[in-house]
Formats: C-alpha cells, structure tokens, sequence
C-alpha cells in the first residue's frame, strides 16, 4: 500500500447506479478523512442482486440479496484495506422503504461500510438505529448531503 488515501469504485455488469460513482468515492474519502485516516486503501462495487446474493450465500451463509457487505482485509495496527459491496438493486427498494433517495441509500451503504472496515459494528435488531456505528454513518452522511 501506498501513502495517501486509494478508493476504487467499480460498477457492476447490468448495473445502473442512482449516484454518480465519484460521489461514491467522495463519501469514502470523507470518511476516512473524518475519521483521522491518512493512508488507507478502499475499493467500493456498486452490484446487482444477483451478484451481492452470491457474496451473501457464499462468504456469510445468509440466503438472499443484502444492501452492504464489507470485508476488511487488514490486520490491528495497520492502515485500513478492505473491499465494500452495494447492492444497487436492494438500496434502491430500501430507499423508498426509508424515505430516502436512492441516491442518498447508496452514498448511505457506501459510508456504513467503509466505518465497519475501520471496525465500527452495530447490534441487529432493536438497538442498531442507536448504535454508536449508527449515529456516526448519519451524522457523515449528513455532512455529505449538505
């Protein structure tokens, strides 16, 4: 790894993303910056269903299409490398869901994953809107969409 901050944002086959994927990498690197991060390497793919249905089954056994999924890569001590997975098509369904705009759902799971690479993580269930990880992924994404 290289100093400096390193995001990559792919967008997958079939895959229309509601966002313009260099705000994708905006919201990335204003994490890592709010966060105190300075060297870091972080590669984001906006995919479909089916491809994030794959990533769910196969690497944590949950059936079905998921909206984020984040694998952090390094080890304690070093600067953060990981990989963050949106899925498109589950983001835009949740968006309405929420009363969000699919854009704002997308910059949203870009933002939650990036602070579970930096080893943010929050409760299923109930306690998970209170979440220390929570408050924290609003309070950026906020400063995001100002």
């Amino acid at each position: 790894m290289t100093n400096g901050i390193d995001v990559e944002v792919s967008v997958g086959e079939r895959v229309e993303p509601p966002v313009d994927p260099s705000r994708v990498e905006a919201a990335v690197r204003h994490v890592l910056r709010a966060e105190g991060v300075s060297i870091a390497e972080i590669s984001v793919a906006l995919v479909s269903d089916a491809e994030i249905t794959a990533l769910n089954e196969g690497y944590l056994q949950h059936q079905g299409p998921t909206d984020v999924i984040s694998f952090a890569l390094h080890d304690e001590g070093q600067p953060p490398l990981g990989d963050v997975y949106v899925g498109v098509d589950q983001a835009i369904r949740q968006a309405a869901e929420y009363g969000a705009t699919p854009a704002d759902e997308v910059m949203r799971l870009a933002v939650h994953g990036t602070l579970h690479v930096l080893g943010y993580d929050h409760p299923e269930g109930a306690g998970r809107t209170e979440s220390e990880m929570f408050v924290r992924q609003e309070e950026l994404l906020k400063d995001l969409l100002r």
